[in-house]
């Protein structure tokens, strides 16, 4: 019984860790059916605090899903796409009081031995935010944020996670077409 329930408290944990949470702010002025070709804004992709090869990954992933979308990448684009990072570590502690009750030994023989168990993990928690800046007003007009455990063991692993992040941010541009 024990364990079951240890096993069932567990997956809860892993499972809310995995989950990614996305956020969105944009200028409700603007009309962003006027926006159909794009570039990166390499000056600030520069400063992102992630490896090179992650920015890779990360602009391949933002690429694909703007062209699934219908946009076109261009020399001369209407917006520029710029994205960075944050992370930090996060711990969880749970912490789970079990006492029982019935015959015993001892002064009291109606009370049961009580166990303590806690247990704590330890995971980096990542934001991504990727920007879309107005080429012709050099303005920021839409941004979004995705924020999630990035337990990643493998380059494959962390491959997808990075898609994953991006298609979940990119799905909810433009805006009023969240899904």
């Amino acid at each position: 019984m024990k364990k079951s329930i240890l096993v069932v408290l567990s997956l809860i944990l892993l499972s809310s860790c995995n989950s990614l949470k996305v956020v969105t702010d944009y200028d409700t002025k603007v009309d962003f059916k006027k926006y159909k070709t794009f570039a990166f804004y390499k000056p600030a992709i520069d400063k992102a605090a992630i490896s090179d090869l992650d920015k890779k990954r990360v602009l391949r992933a933002i690429e694909s899903e703007l062209l699934i979308q219908g946009f076109t990448k261009s020399e001369n684009p209407d917006m520029l796409v710029s994205f960075f990072t944050k992370s930090r570590r996060k711990v969880n502690i749970n912490q789970n009081n079990n006492f029982g009750y019935g015959f015993g030994w001892g002064w009291n023989p109606w009370t049961g031995n009580g166990m303590n168990t806690t247990s704590v993990s330890e995971y980096t928690e990542g934001t991504l935010f990727i920007d879309f800046i107005d080429t012709s007003k050099k303005e920021l007009v839409w941004q979004g944020i995705g924020t999630g455990a990035l337990r990643i063991q493998n380059r494959e692993k962390k491959e997808a996670r990075i898609k994953i992040f991006v298609k979940e941010i990119i799905s909810r541009f433009p805006p009023g077409q969240e899904k």
